[in-house]
């Protein structure tokens, strides 16, 4: 089971006391990830950029069907997301091969926040859920923010210690095309 405490008032206090969870310096809660008898810590992660566009550009940028491709490239050559984007719903994000992640959307606010937690996988066109993959019910969470006339991107996304290298390196490479396609509209 995946344990995750964030300002949550009734199980942080219990977690602090039982030593499966820690205050950290923001405030929040931090819990590690707990799989079968192995234990995997997650960290969140957060990237930044400031794009000289309304949120609302930033928004249509980052889902669109026609650019979501285009600025997820540095992830994955042929990078697409099958879903409606609606709270609840399974979102597919796939590779040009068709490979990828299983999501769902916990949390929407139309030009403001989306929220995802990672599931599963995707493979030979299966999709699989993973209850005890160390990155289940990660979080990857998408802020957009105005101020002046110009949009604050923050993503904050739980990494295991793995897959930091590889998202350290792409993230600023994506967020540099995400900013030049919304700018040069």
């Amino acid at each position: 089971m995946t344990y995750f405490a964030r300002n949550i008032v009734g199980i942080a206090p219990l977690l602090l006391s039982i030593g499966i969870a820690s205050l950290q310096d923001n405030g929040m809660i931090y819990s590690p990830v707990f799989n079968n008898k192995k234990m995997t810590t997650m960290e969140r992660h957060e990237f930044k950029t400031t794009i000289n566009a309304s949120r609302e550009r930033v928004w249509q940028v980052l889902w669109g069907d026609d650019t979501y491709p285009q600025w997820t490239a540095p992830f994955a050559e042929g990078s697409r997301a099958e879903s409606d984007w609606q709270v609840g719903s399974k979102v597919l994000f796939l590779d040009g091969k068709g490979r990828g992640m299983v999501s769902s959307v916990h949390e929407r606010r139309d030009n403001e926040y989306m929220g995802f937690r990672h599931l599963g996988e995707v493979a030979d066109g299966e999709e699989k859920i993973n209850e005890s993959a160390p990155w289940y019910n990660a979080e990857e969470n998408y802020t957009l923010s105005e101020a002046n006339g110009t949009t604050e991107l923050k993503v904050e996304i739980d990494l295991t210690p793995a897959d930091l290298e590889y998202m350290g390196e792409r993230w600023p490479e994506a967020m540099k095309k995400l900013k030049e396609i919304a700018e040069n509209a």
